[in-house]
């Protein structure tokens, strides 16, 4: 047998011998490892049960998340991102009194965005001294139609509200055209509710006023973050979408608590 042979015989000697401890071993820290990683998903579990008590669920584990969770804005949305596990987490969080604290903070990022929106350069619709909302809205959007709807409803039964318009024209093709058309029109708050209520002209109001508002509302738009049509900014709170339940309320409380700032 040459030197080399038995070197070789001696090294893979030596490794099986090594792999006969480590083996073992490696085996056992695995082991304890997912002890450990039962035990914490057990507490886990009892301290959900503990404080989320409504709660009910039928299954529970480890989540694909590690590590911090840090939260984003992007698009004016609230984000979530996990750089140890390169995560994105598009979720509402609540605390154990229900409360959700996302929307809170994507209201408080919208309010801090709001310094942009300035209320002479808006469509005005409503008498003055009725409570105030500022109002994101698409011609073409038919959650704005129904809430144009509503507001005629409740103005019907005497609660009517003042309504500070911008207009949002990047969601459907023709929505610019027809908020110029409102903007262009000798009554613009009649031509309004006519659109809203699905007239259509067969030739669109153009001007340049009109054009250049829509292109500055456009702007506001871009800077407050607003991605979705319905939305409203009430008693300094951001109402995304028609939402009839969170407008009755606004709409039951005493004028002076219920006044938005002019």
């Amino acid at each position: 047998m040459t030197g080399a042979k038995r070197g070789l015989l001696a090294a893979s000697a030596a490794l099986a011998f090594v792999g006969l401890i480590a083996g073992p071993a490696s085996a056992q820290s695995q082991s304890a490892a997912d002890k450990d990683l039962a035990k914490a998903a057990a507490e886990a579990e009892q301290q959900l049960h503990q404080t989320f008590t409504n709660l009910k669920f039928d299954d529970f584990g480890p989540a694909p998340v590690k590590g911090p969770i840090y939260q984003a804005i992007a698009g004016g949305k609230i984000i979530y991102y996990a750089p140890q596990s390169e995560h994105i987490l598009l979720a509402a969080i609540y605390d154990k009194n229900g409360v959700n604290v996302t929307a809170l903070a994507q209201d408080a990022s919208t309010r801090r965005k709001l310094g942009v929106v300035d209320p002479a350069k808006a469509l005005v619709i409503g008498p003055a001294g009725a409570p105030t909302v500022i109002e994101f809205t698409d011609p073409d959007c038919p959650y704005c139609r129904a809430l144009e709807k509503f507001w005629a409803v409740k103005e019907a039964e005497g609660k009517p509200v003042r309504r500070l318009v911008y207009f949002v024209s990047g969601i459907h093709p023709e929505a610019a055209a027809k908020a110029e058309h409102i903007l262009c029109s000798p009554d613009k708050a009649a031509e309004f509710k006519a659109i809203y209520a699905g007239a259509a002209p067969k030739e669109l109001h153009k001007c340049l006023p009109g054009r250049s508002k829509v292109e500055a509302d456009a702007e506001i738009v871009r800077q407050v973050g607003i991605s979705g049509t319905p939305t409203l900014i009430v008693d300094g709170r951001v109402i995304s979408g028609f939402q009839q339940g969170e407008l009755e309320e606004f709409l039951s409380k005493p004028k002076q608590e219920g006044k938005a700032p002019q």
